[in-house]
């Protein structure tokens, strides 16, 4: 095969320098809000033990996972998701902190599943959890810092809600209905898919319950069904000044079979897309991944850089801001030396490194072209300022590319104008 026919893989992605800082953009926004609510980072191998994932996330994870024999014979995967990892670390490492534990990570997950809008086989996923607090003040703080991480995207109230449900009210459903234990997973995953899946598929498979779509409905429309945790949530919001976002739905379950309590999405507002970002609390996970040694309760949540992005892209303050911010980013280095004399070229690297040695982003152009050829490039790069070397040495001058004027400036305690320099507007210089 050619190397010029070879391309990602299905539902992988390469990252060119625009996509690699539409990225960076997202984990900057990602770590700013979680750091402001006191969050701190962490992060697991992307390579697990297979078994740790088929220990209880049920659902469609165990077919979706990248697995196989390691060369040391070990059944292995590509981690699917982060939290029975985050699981197995509390388990081991608990003690070593003070409680609660509130940590995030931002990282990759495998699926292998049919690449769409909103989802690839290799994904990007900010993660945050709260461990070791039982209440539902951590599932407000989870709840509120998803809603500022919305804002600090550009999205406001009116743009999104989060939707909040009690997956215990379903279990008790189950219970009440007689259905049987092992088959309550598959029964929720059918609630689960609600509002993806048409009308009489979901029937059909409530028929198997003994269960009609009518009641089903009916116990959605019921507030009462929920528990106690969701008022006292509310409340915890509304004081915050959060409230207009979240509303009750019981419709939302979750697909994965760890999930023991309140749980929630984020969801654009027109329900055009996929979740933006979902969890919940999951109680019993670390005693699970521990066989009973450690108990410690549990609260997370998940948002894929899929969709974030996209609903991004669709709304125009989201995508204003974030094009603002590429722009920012945007520039290789502050300053481009336009060479105009090669034989100043050791002058030239010594003035470099001395700029670097400051701190000032800078570059060189390795071979000596035209002057002229030299600015375009340094317009091109991006830069604010060309910095003229010639045969005029210690003299210089400086040009503001933006407004095509140019300063004089001298060698000697260049690095330190040019800092003060940069922290100026990008018109002249005044005297």
């Amino acid at each position: 095969m050619a190397s010029s026919s070879f391309q990602a893989l299905p539902g992988f992605r390469d990252f060119p320098p625009r996509e690699c800082a539409v990225r960076n953009y997202l984990f900057e926004n990602w770590r700013e809000v979680a750091r402001t609510y006191g969050f701190v980072e962490y992060d697991t191998p992307v390579l697990e033990d297979t078994a740790l994932y088929l220990k209880k996330s049920g659902g469609e994870l165990s077919s979706q996972l990248f697995r196989f024999e390691d060369q040391g014979g070990r059944d292995v995967c590509l981690r699917p998701e982060v939290t029975a990892s985050l699981a197995r670390i509390a388990a081991r490492s608990q003690r070593e902190f003070p409680k609660p534990l509130k940590w995030f990570e931002i990282g990759q997950c495998f699926r292998y599943e049919k690449p769409q809008k909103g989802r690839g086989r290799e994904f990007y996923q900010f993660n945050v959890d709260i461990l070791g607090e039982a209440g539902p003040r951590a599932d407000a703080e989870l709840i509120a810092l998803a809603i500022d991480t919305m804002r600090a995207f550009g999205f406001d109230e009116g743009d999104f809600v989060v939707r909040v449900s009690d997956r215990q009210a379903w279990l008790d459903f189950a219970n009440e209905r007689g259905i049987d234990e092992e088959r309550i997973p598959e029964f929720l995953q059918i609630i689960d898919k609600l509002e993806r899946e048409k009308p009489e598929v979901t029937a059909e498979k409530l028929g198997t319950f003994g269960l009609a779509t009518g009641e089903i409905e009916t116990f959605i429309r019921q507030p009462e069904n929920a528990s106690l945790a969701f008022e006292a949530i509310r409340e915890d919001l509304e004081a915050r000044g959060l409230g207009a976002f979240v509303e009750l739905d019981l419709s939302i379950v979750r697909g994965l079979a760890y999930y023991t309590g309140v749980v929630f999405e984020v969801f654009d507002s027109s329900r055009s897309m996929r979740a933006v970002a979902g969890g919940g609390r999951y109680d019993t996970l670390v005693s699970t991944i521990s066989d009973g040694s450690v108990d410690l309760p549990a609260t997370g949540f998940a948002m894929g850089d899929y969709v974030i992005r996209n609903f991004i892209e669709e709304h125009t303050d989201a995508r204003m801001r974030m094009e603002v911010w590429l722009q920012r980013q945007s520039a290789a280095c502050d300053v481009v030396l336009v060479l105009a004399d090669e034989s100043k070229r050791s002058e030239a690297l010594e003035i470099l490194s001395e700029l670097r040695g400051a701190g000032i982003s800078c570059d060189m152009p390795f071979t000596t072209g035209k002057v002229g050829k030299q600015f375009q490039r340094a317009e091109q790069s991006g830069a604010r300022f060309a910095l003229v070397v010639g045969s005029e040495l210690p003299e210089m001058k400086l040009k503001v590319l933006a407004s095509r004027t140019e300063e004089p400036c001298h060698a000697l305690g260049l690095a330190e104008w040019l800092a003060e320099r940069l922290q100026q507007p990008d018109g002249p210089l005044l005297a």
